[in-house]
């Protein structure tokens, strides 16, 4: 409800300068607006610094550009006509215009393996969600590529050093600015739920396990995350070192070398890796034993992770997409180099749940419990000794999904906790029927995540999970919920352990 007579004005400051907004259709939003210098010229490759202040009001009304990345889609990143560059820190600040304040607050982290995204890409934009829910919505951009997410520290010296985990170090800086700032746009700064999806999720549970995030948001939103996916220093330096003798002049060309073409470099390298060493991705956060100290996924193991509520969860059918791309299916080459270069014992007990992965569902299976599925319940199990966990899983597959053979994709959850009823996506699942089924599961989903926004908790028909019941709600045409879903395939992927 809009109850009570406040009206959020145009022009709000912020701890750099005032900025100007502007109205749409019942919401105020703010677009465009830097949380840090630009990191360019000196500042590449560096960590974020705080923004130069402005004289007089900047204007905020149109999105900034998306980092530098493939050109995909609109969807999920940039297209052929999307503008890119490497000023590309800035936010958005969306919310209703007249209500009440303080509002929750809640800042999305977009996906995109790293690579490819932004927070204006039409799959993680949350203007229904801050419409419908009466929330403030924030999404920010944060680095990709090699430029955010490969540690290329060796090749800095005293002059020109160059920091790590860049990525990471953006989406801090985003969260400093949302905890100083948001309050002059109606945000509560004391009630901020950080969530995110694929990449964005594992970087919101990289976040938990980081000491320098304590305090900047108060409950978490994990949708497939990927968390068994973050490397070691070493492991990224070589790719590094493997990027660098690909580039026309060297590790001197990290500095001036364009970007578009870094992108393409950086590219090539993970299709490279891809095929020696299958399920590791050359771009993510590294374990630099400073600003992440630890493996993310041992740290929410050991029930060590800030101790905040989490919901977290997977999508039924999550391999199905990614056995469409090059750089991760999953073939039977690729299952045997996996295992060879990890747990070669476990090799036998995992695939024995997978038919020994002949046949292309088995394969399809296989992906989504290796990325997403199985690390995700130790990650949940450890988390839930110090802080409430809800878990879910969305199995949600109407028929245009099942005759694509894509059934619950991965991504495919976004309309619904969204609240878009128009999204593309939801749009394609229900071209052949199951609207009205779409329809009653979006006002399910979102209503649970913004009732998680408000107050700390899922609703009461949703129970936690702990170690023991590992009670697991699933999102359906029919919901249900599941006491330890699939125990056998779940015991046996704890024989295996990814890549150090």
């Amino acid at each position: 409800m809009d109850g009570g007579g406040w009206r959020v004005p145009l022009v709000v400051p912020t701890a750099s300068g005032r900025i100007r907004g502007r109205r749409e259709a019942g919401l105020t939003a703010w677009r465009g607006v830097p949380f840090t210098a630009p990191p360019v010229g000196p500042l590449r490759l560096r960590a974020p610094v705080p923004p130069e202040p402005w004289a007089g009001v900047r204007e905020a009304a149109a999105d900034g550009p998306l980092p530098p990345q493939p050109r995909t889609s609109t969807l999920t990143g940039a297209g052929l006509r999307t503008p890119t560059s490497e000023d590309c820190l800035t936010l958005s600040v969306v919310r209703r215009t007249a209500g009440d304040a303080p509002k929750p607050v809640v800042v999305f982290v977009y996906g995109g393996a790293y690579g490819i995204g932004g927070a204006s890409a039409g799959a993680y934009r949350g203007e229904t969600l801050a419409a419908t829910g009466d929330v403030v919505f924030v999404g920010f951009n944060y680095r990709l590529g090699a430029l955010g997410w490969l540690d290329l520290s060796a090749y800095g010296d005293d002059e020109h050093p160059i920091d790590t985990n860049l990525g990471l170090r953006d989406q801090l800086a985003a969260l400093a600015w949302v905890r100083a700032n948001i309050a002059a746009f109606g945000g509560d700064p004391h009630d901020v739920t950080l969530a995110g999806e694929s990449a964005g999720a594992t970087s919101v549970l990289t976040l938990m396990t980081m000491p320098a995030a304590r305090g900047l948001f108060d409950r978490a939103i994990a949708e497939s995350p990927a968390i068994a996916s973050v490397h070691n220093a070493d492991r990224s330096a070589g790719w590094a070192a493997e990027l660098v003798d690909e580039l026309p002049g060297g590790a001197a060309a990290l500095r001036t070398i364009d970007a578009d073409a870094l992108v393409g470099a950086t590219l090539r390298l993970d299709v490279a890796v891809s095929d020696r060493q299958p399920a590791a991705r050359v771009l993510g956060p590294v374990v630099d034993g400073d600003l992440l100290p630890d493996y993310p996924v041992e740290v929410l193991r050991r029930g060590e992770a800030l101790p905040v509520p989490l919901i977290i969860g997977t999508n039924a059918d999550e391999g199905t997409l990614f056995q469409r791309m090059r750089a991760l299916r999953a073939t039977p080459v690729r299952l045997e180099r996996l295992f060879d270069a990890t747990v070669p014992e476990a090799k036998e007990p995992v695939l024995a749940a997978y038919a020994g992965g002949r046949r292309p569902r088995d394969l399809e299976r296989f992906v989504t419990d290796l990325m997403f599925w199985a690390p995700s319940v130790e990650a949940a199990a450890g988390h839930a000794a110090v802080a409430p966990v809800w878990m879910y899983r969305f199995d949600f597959a109407p028929p245009a999904s099942r005759a694509l053979r894509l059934g619950a994709a991965h991504s495919f959850e976004l309309d619904h906790v969204l609240a878009r009823r128009d999204g593309f996506t939801r749009r394609v699942a229900t071209a052949l029927g199951g609207g009205r089924a779409a329809r009653a599961l979006t006002l399910r989903m979102s209503s649970a995540w913004l009732a998680f926004a408000r107050t700390g908790s899922a609703p009461d028909w949703w129970p936690p999970f702990d170690a023991v019941t590992r009670r697991t709600w699933v999102f359906d045409r029919v919901d249900r919920l599941e006491g330890d879903p699939r125990p056998d395939v779940r015991s046996v992927w704890r024989s295996w352990r990814p890549y150090g």
